[in-house]
Formats: structure tokens, sequence, C-alpha cells
């Protein structure tokens, strides 16, 4: 790879490159195994996870492995009465469109971070994780967990998994997730630990963000469902990068 671009990376040398590498394609077929994703997907999670190694090092890569973890988990929560509302995920796990609607923002983040060596960046990375992991978790638990939600713009009761319904628990649930997140990029250093609300807050209102574009464009038929979740971690992005930036300054 270019030195430019891994100027301020972790995986700074050929050796780095190589254990970046390796544990790219050892979680790729993990993922695959467990049926998290289908082949489309495991390449592309795969490309993403390189760049989030290389970029952020083991503790972005940790930070990817957890969102996988709570995804995978919170997918398979009350698998069989989603089936039956018919809002299951696929049994071969998500594809590469899915999959890069969540990690694409992260991954640009995590390179950008390699390229520049500023801070910012790894800010924005964990956020854009920590609301893929908060969107996610609040719409598989809150789809599971009760019958009925209701529309963000309107306050209406809707049905279970319908586009921009919220629910108490899977808001509950996916705040919590987004904090696991933080929590595993403060520990390994990715963010500093007295700032690890940035990326829950972040990711909180990516999450909102998420359930506005799906009650108005998505329900009309303007975006699909892999759009709103890109533009969702593209706002929880930008807004971390910016608190970040005006907290340093």
């Amino acid at each position: 790879m270019p030195k430019w671009f891994l100027a301020y990376s972790w995986a700074s040398s050929p050796g780095r490159l190589a254990v970046a590498g390796a544990v790219t394609v050892g979680f790729a077929l993990l993922a695959r195994a467990l049926r998290g994703v289908d082949r489309s997907g495991m390449i592309a999670g795969g490309m993403a996870c390189f760049l989030l190694f290389v970029g952020a090092g083991p503790p972005g890569f940790a930070a990817l492995a957890a969102l996988f973890v709570l995804t995978w988990i919170s997918t398979r929560f009350g698998y069989r009465r989603k089936q039956d509302l018919g809002i299951a995920e696929r049994g071969d796990g998500r594809n590469a469109w899915q999959v890069l609607a969540n990690l694409a923002v992260p991954a640009f983040g995590s390179a950008a971070f390699g390229m520049t060596g500023n801070r910012a960046w790894l800010f924005a990375t964990a956020a854009a994780l920590a609301e893929a992991a908060t969107d996610t978790v609040a719409s598989e638990i809150g789809q599971t967990g009760s019958q009925t939600a209701v529309l963000i713009t309107t306050w209406k009761p809707v049905s279970a998994g319908t586009d921009g319904g919220i629910t108490i628990s899977g808001t509950i649930a996916g705040t919590v997730a987004g904090a696991v997140i933080a929590c595993v990029a403060a520990t390994g250093e990715m963010i500093p630990r007295s700032q690890l609300w940035i990326p829950v807050i972040a990711g909180f209102v990516g999450m909102f963000a998420d359930s506005v574009l799906g009650a108005t464009v998505q329900r009309r038929g303007r975006m699909n469902n892999e759009m709103v979740n890109f533009i969702s971690t593209l706002v929880a992005a930008v807004l971390a990068y910016g608190i970040a930036l005006w907290v340093a300054g």
C-alpha cells in the first residue's frame, strides 16, 4: 500500500499489514460460517474490516467485532416471532449492500485517520460503529419485545417493524449497545475514556435520524433501507467529528 495512505496508520509496517490481513480473513470466514453474512457480504465486510484494522488498529477491529456480536445476537433474538411477522433477516446473512450501509462510513473514517493523523476521525469511526449497533439492536429488540411501536413523526401507534417506528425497549437496548461499542473503543484507547460520551450521543442521534428517514422518505419509496442506514451512520460520524474538534479546540 502507498506510504501516504499509511502515514499515521497503526499498520505502518509490513508485519502489521500482514497481521491486519490475517485477522481480516479469519474474521470474514467466521462471519460467513455463522451465517452473519452471505458471500458478497463476507467480501464487503472483509474490505471494511481491513481498513478499520489498518487505520485504527486492534481497537478498531475490537469495536467492529463487538458490533458483529451484538448484531448477530439481536438478529436471532426472537427469530421465530420475527418470521411470523415477516420481518426476519434472511437465513443466509446480510449481503454486501447491507454490510456497506453500516461499515462504509467507519471504514472511511479509519482510512482518513491513517492518512491525516487527525484523531477526530477516530471519533467519527467509533460513532459510526456505535450508530450501527444502536440502530440494529433497537430495531431487532423493539420488533421482538413489543407488538406495536409509535411512528417517530406522529407518535401514532404502528405495527412492530414499521419503517420509522420506535419502542421504549428497543431504544433502551440500542442505547446500551452503542455504549458498549464506545466502551470497547475507549478501552483500547482508540478514543479517550473521558470522551466516550461523544460516540454514544452521536450514535443515539444517528438512530433517530434513521427513524425519521424511515418514517418519511423510506415509507414513500424514495429511499431504500440501505441508503437510510448509510446516511444515519454518516450523520453520527459528522456529529462526532464536529464535537471532537470543538472539545479539542
